[in-house]
């Protein structure tokens, strides 16, 4: 076994910097729950110039800001519209249904739908039998869909048949910041669209914990009142917040070389005959790819790259995925992308 591992399963595993490290021993703290920490308040006013709303609310996670706005944004017996494979569907242990009570269909094709397929599915209020449709949530970059970014002008074709139909619009940017990088569009332009709006700091921004949920001032004094119930509510949170901060000022701008990276890993697993990959589809940090029979099983595969030093994630059967991020290097994701290619063509 190599003495290091490089760990391509997610850009949540990153280990804070020294500088980092220091900034959040250096923090100014206070208690979150009387508004008093100055850390805190920072992170969450910077958050929401950034997006353009007037609030924010940190939390602990992208999950509970998820649920927190579904929470507000919805009553139970309702109806949630979203992208195939969202991450509010496969990845939040059903949360939608139990705390707002809410049921989710999914539209379109690795996270994309369109303004026409929304209209489609759309229940209206006072129907006898359906629930009523009432909130549309998009996810951009879309996680299982392979880091996609969902088209500028296809979201605000979505938000504008939501807004006609009496629906209200939630943007789950856990990687939102991949998105604005990648297509030159500012954080703020991509949020406009929508009423609320998500961030994680803790994925391509490397902080240890926390998210930021975005809105009007209502809007986030009802989701402070629900990441209390949620159990969410922090005190001394500035030590995460300054986290948060110092990866705002100096972690953003290099997601472009996260996005290099995954490219460079994309097109070793491209030409790898026993895999399926759309190299148009590695559009931000994340490549994933499918196997064909003739491939090694997942957990082979899997095995037989931790023994080479690489460490990546099966994400369904025959579906891997790998992700880049700032501990690994692109001499790594050269390294990384070369064995498991190797692994499924049966050289390595």
């Amino acid at each position: 076994m190599p003495d290091r591992l490089i760990d391509l399963r997610s850009d949540t595993l990153t280990r804070p910097t020294a500088a980092m490290r220091q900034a959040m021993a250096d923090a100014q703290v206070g208690d979150d729950q009387y508004g008093e920490d100055v850390s805190v308040n920072a992170l969450e006013a910077r958050i929401a110039e950034l997006l353009g709303k007037q609030a924010a609310v940190f939390v602990p996670s992208g999950t509970m800001a998820n649920q927190i706005a579904v929470k507000v944004l919805t009553r139970p017996g309702e109806e949630v519209i979203t992208g195939g494979e969202a991450h509010l569907l496969w990845h939040e242990a059903g949360g939608a249904s139990a705390n707002a009570g809410v049921q989710i269909i999914a539209l379109g094709l690795s996270g994309i739908f369109t303004a026409a397929e929304l209209r489609a599915a759309y229940k209206p209020r006072g129907h006898m039998v359906y629930p009523p449709t009432t909130l549309v949530v998009i996810e951009n970059t879309h996680n299982r869909g392979g880091g996609v970014i969902f088209p500028q002008p296809l979201v605000e074709e979505v938000c504008e048949a939501a807004d006609a139909l009496g629906m209200t619009t939630y943007l789950d940017g856990a990687r939102l910041f991949n998105a604005a990088v990648a297509t030159g569009t500012s954080p703020r332009d991509l949020a406009a669209p929508f009423r609320m709006a998500g961030i994680a700091l803790s994925k391509g921004l490397g902080c240890p914990v926390g998210s930021v949920i975005a809105g009007s001032a209502e809007d986030m004094v009802a989701a402070r009142r629900q990441r209390r119930l949620f159990g969410g509510a922090m005190r001394q949170a500035g030590i995460l917040a300054a986290a948060g901060l110092h990866a705002l000022d100096h972690h953003m701008d290099r997601l472009a070389e996260d996005h290099a990276n995954a490219r460079l890993i994309g097109e070793h697993i491209a030409e790898a005959r026993n895999a399926e990959l759309d190299l148009a589809t590695v559009q931000s940090n994340i490549v994933v790819f499918r196997t064909r029979p003739e491939a090694p099983p997942d957990a082979e595969v899997i095995a037989r790259a931790r023994e080479h030093g690489v460490l990546l994630l099966a994400f369904g059967p025959r579906m891997l995925r790998m992700v880049t991020h700032l501990d690994v290097s692109r001499a790594d994701c050269d390294k990384a992308g070369t064995v498991v290619a190797g692994i499924l063509d049966g050289r390595s």
